[in-house]
């Protein structure tokens, strides 16, 4: 081979190359606006105290019973953490042993991976049992996507059975929940309810004169389910639950429950410091700076949907809405 073909052999090669350089760039680059259109784009948190390192750990088996779906409910490590089931034949979930008027509540939970489209996995506080027409509910749930797109986190609650107003914030959240566990907390008070994942506020709801008529007022069980949302969860149920991919599971530990048990109701104070109620000292009253700072973070990056930001659902807008915090 003469010098000026060895040039231009050379000069072939280099230019191959770098055009299989510029396809893998590309692919990398396609894969990642792929990843950041499905789960939004992925910021770090800001730190925050960590209010969970304040509360008592206990077992699953210590503070829940099962609920429904009992051959789905599987203890594991001793009873210390839970795996539950969705199939084709039930879900399945678990209810506390005591019901609480006011109170701190915290589970960690791995979600299910893959195909989840129609999945619900929620963690939750809830009274219908007893009011069945005059309920109050706390609600984490987290739903499951279509196209293999990562989990949406819903929070809601309701107050004396006021079911028509749904309260819905929708939030991408920052980590993959399918590959670890993360915790997800619910502070309730007399001064206001707290929604933290990792820590994080993402939302809080003071109690004032614009949503006392709906602010959950009575005791409360916690609630961990998985079941199947096909109905609604998804595009209102465009992408129903696909079985072919069961079993469907979450994983649970890193339980927390603390508050006035309901049997002490009758000693339960709704002033603004109780003895009994270990979330309703002044620590537990407003958020601190870093926590302002978290929630601010947490709603102006990753929030996609507020029911207050919903004027074709609601001609006029429910009072908490419009009236100043």
């Amino acid at each position: 081979m003469n010098f000026a073909k060895l040039l231009v052999h050379s000069e072939n090669q280099r230019m191959a190359g770098l055009h299989k350089k510029f396809a893998f760039f590309g692919l990398l680059k396609l894969w990642m606006l792929i990843l950041v259109s499905s789960r939004g784009p992925v910021y770090t948190p800001p730190n925050v105290e960590r209010v969970t390192d304040q509360f008592r750990r206990i077992s699953v088996s210590q503070g829940y019973n099962v609920f429904y779906g009992g051959s789905n409910v599987h203890l594991t490590n001793n009873g210390t953490s839970a795996d539950l089931i969705l199939d084709k034949s039930s879900g399945s979930g678990l209810v506390s042993k005591n019901r609480y008027y006011y109170g701190f509540f915290s589970a960690a939970m791995k979600l299910p991976a893959g195909f989840t489209s129609g999945i619900v996995t929620a963690f939750y506080l809830s009274n219908q049992d007893l009011f069945p027409h005059n309920h109050d509910e706390i609600d984490f749930e987290l739903l499951g996507h279509e196209k293999r797109r990562q989990w949406v986190l819903q929070t809601n609650l309701y107050g004396n059975g006021s079911v028509g107003t749904g309260r819905e914030e929708k939030f991408y959240l920052w980590f993959d929940p399918t590959q670890a566990f993360h915790e997800y907390s619910i502070l309730w008070n007399n001064h206001h309810i707290v929604f933290l994942v990792d820590n994080v506020p993402v939302r809080e709801v003071i109690h004032n004169g614009a949503i006392s008529s709906a602010y959950p007022s009575k005791p409360m069980s916690a609630y961990v389910t998985i079941w199947d949302g096909s109905k609604w969860a998804t595009h209102g149920g465009k992408y129903p639950v696909n079985y072919s991919y069961a079993p469907f599971v979450t994983s649970l530990r890193g339980i927390e429950m603390e508050g006035c048990i309901r049997e002490n109701s009758a000693a339960c104070s709704k002033r603004s410091v109780s003895s009994l109620d270990p979330v309703d000292g002044q620590e537990f009253a407003k958020l601190s700076q870093l926590q302002t700072t978290g929630l601010e973070w947490a709603r102006g990056k990753h929030m996609f949907y507020s029911y207050c930001q919903d004027k074709s659902r609601y001609k006029v807008l429910p009072p908490e809405c419009t009236t100043a915090k």
